[in-house]
């Protein structure tokens, strides 16, 4: 195994890897509590399925997508806010319209240009150990923020999360802070395409989050846990994708599964 792991190393692309990996992990799964707790799971899923759409085109013009997709899916991800609470649409029912509308523009737009090409592939599926240069700068930039923002409005994303209307009623601009979180999964989700694709980043998002609350009750522990869970699950995937050559993205959330359902038993135990 040490010599696996030695051999691993020795590749500067699996170091690129890793470090955005365990970067784009540890913000997923601070970022995903929040997004549980408020029940906005589904939210992950569609502002990835927008990100694909939006990636897509830009690559079929020609353009960088990063760049141009970054604060596309912000602006979807505080429409999604706000058409979540009209009384008209729910929160559900407005993910699924944008989304699938956003992926089938996409495919639409691509394929009637460059075609679905290995490009498109990779956003649909990731392709971590392909990154750019480029990619992996923005990911760990954004990363970085992402983290440093977390950090400093610790207390007032708590105090949102667990009772808004409190939090309103002492003055808090509740809303300010529920777009920063739509906000930072909007950036997070389009970094992290790279890594486990259209498909599979929203799973990195809710599975530490929801493995961590099986043992774990305070908003702390489970922050704290998820993150652990969320980078021990990601080197473990990618050294079991190295080693049995399967899909990096797949294999992350294969071994997130498995933790999830090591917890839940252990949870059980614990309560017995």
């Amino acid at each position: 195994m040490i010599e696996t792991i030695q051999e691993m190393l020795s590749f500067a692309f699996i170091n690129r890897a890793l470090l955005v990996g365990t970067l784009v992990s540890l913000c997923a799964a601070l970022l995903g509590v929040s997004l549980v707790l408020k029940r906005y799971s589904n939210i992950g899923d569609g502002l990835s399925h927008v990100a694909f759409g939006i990636t897509t085109i830009a690559t079929a013009f020609g353009l960088a997508p990063l760049p141009i997709a970054i604060p596309g899916v912000i602006v979807v991800a505080v429409i999604l806010l706000k058409v979540g609470n009209n009384h008209r649409i729910k929160s559900d029912s407005a993910i699924a319209l944008i989304s699938a509308s956003a992926l089938a523009i996409g495919v639409a737009v691509t394929s009637a240009t460059t075609g679905l090409n290995t490009d498109v592939c990779n956003f649909m599926f990731g392709s971590i150990l392909a990154m750019s240069m480029e990619d992996v700068i923005i990911s760990i930039v954004v990363s970085i923020i992402v983290l440093i923002l977390f950090v400093i409005y610790y207390r007032k994303l708590f105090a949102v999360t667990f009772d808004e209307d409190f939090s309103k009623a002492i003055g808090l601009k509740t809303a300010r802070y529920t777009n920063l979180i739509a906000i930072l999964t909007a950036v997070l989700i389009v970094v992290g395409m790279r890594m486990m694709g259209t498909m599979l980043i929203s799973s990195i998002i809710i599975f530490p989050a929801l493995t961590s609350m099986r043992i774990f009750k305070s908003f702390k522990s489970v922050v704290i846990s998820s993150g652990i869970i969320s980078v021990v699950c990601f080197l473990i995937g990618i050294f079991l994708s190295y080693l049995y050559n399967i899909s990096t993205g797949a294999m992350i959330v294969m071994v997130n599964l498995i933790m999830f359902i090591l917890f839940t038993i252990l949870g059980k135990i614990i309560k017995e």
